[in-house]
């Protein structure tokens, strides 16, 4: 007899080898129009499934799993971040929690050089003067930068996604500074050359350059706060590829208009998918779609990573990319 496959219900859609796969190995339930499940349309699949595969976008707070099915056993997330899941809610009623950790981490780090570079050199400005039919020749003192050789990089988050950035940044003659909860490694701290911090503020107020690569957390909201901002210098440009909470946008907003700061590449934001209207309009920020993971490789990586943990769900067995109390 053919064991039942379990319910697997997906709430985007996924890359056609993701989800070819899922149909081959479970009872998967594909969200093939790519519209954003509702509220109610959560409840329902939390309710039927045996397994949910949602995305960031899907926000699982204790309600919605409180009123999961007594079926469901395994969120599989699709994505690194959890904090748009309830994870305490989930494991006080029994149901894992799993993520795809690891797989993005290089496409992320490239997207953040490239956000680096664009702030910098005004690589955008330029490709929008060219589009616009206002340049005319090059002159001297026109669309200029900065540098970034020799400058002094502040990385907030030295995990998988921090050091591959700092990687990158070394070969482009960045010197590496970086605040974390504990310093690295003496050999990852050697090979990087890299400088610890321990004060984020002290850090703040002596780098070129700040990238962001922490979790949002409670601990972590705002941890770029109006006040911390002021502490940049005014030549100072701001990165995120990790989550828009954890700056202060409508402070960011204000300095960069103000010339406080000098610009910032952002590819995430506080009330995604709205931004802030008067970072819309500053010609010194560069704002991308949420893409740091939007490689074809990436993504067929992150799909076999949540069947990886189904599978070895069904199996009986510990899924590998768990995520525990105490990682939380």
């Amino acid at each position: 007899m053919v064991a039942r496959k379990p319910k697997v219900i997906v709430t985007r859609k996924l890359p056609d080898p993701v989800e070819t796969r899922m149909r081959e190995l479970f009872d998967a339930e594909l969200n093939v129009d790519d519209v954003p499940f509702t509220r109610a349309r959560l409840a329902d699949a939390l309710a039927r499934a045996d397994v949910l595969a949602p995305t960031i976008t899907d926000k699982i707070d204790a309600e919605l799993i409180a009123g999961a099915g007594e079926k469901l056993k395994l969120i599989a997330n699709f994505g690194v971040g959890v904090d748009h899941i309830d994870i305490p809610a989930a494991l006080a009623k029994g149901i894992a929690v799993t993520n795809t950790p690891g797989v993005l981490t290089e496409d992320t780090a490239d997207l953040t050089m490239a956000l680096i570079m664009a702030v910098a050199r005004r690589i955008l400005e330029g490709a929008q003067a060219v589009q616009a039919g206002t340049f005319t020749g090059w002159t001297p003192t026109w669309m200029m930068g900065r540098r970034v050789t020799g400058k002094r990089l502040g990385i907030i988050g030295m995990g998988r996604i921090g050091q591959a950035v700092a990687r990158r940044a070394k070969a482009f003659g960045l010197q590496i500074h970086y605040h974390n909860r504990k310093p690295v490694s003496s050999r990852i701290a050697e090979e990087l050359e890299a400088t610890y911090w321990e004060s984020l503020d002290q850090m703040l107020a002596r780098v070129d350059i700040v990238s962001v690569h922490s979790p949002h957390t409670p601990a972590t909201y705002h941890l770029l706060s109006a006040r911390r901002l002021k502490l940049l210098q005014p030549h100072a440009i701001v990165i995120n590829t990790a989550r828009g909470e954890i700056i202060d946008e409508q402070a960011l907003a204000d300095l960069l208009a103000q010339g406080k700061i000098a610009g910032a590449g952002l590819d995430v934001f506080e009330f995604e998918p709205t931004i802030n209207a008067k970072l819309l309009k500053l010609p010194n920020a560069v704002l991308l779609p949420h893409m740091g993971s939007a490689t074809l490789e990436g993504r067929i990586d992150m799909g076999e990573k949540v069947i990886i943990n189904i599978r070895t769900w069904m199996d009986g067995h510990k899924p590998p990319d768990r995520i525990l109390p105490q990682m939380l």
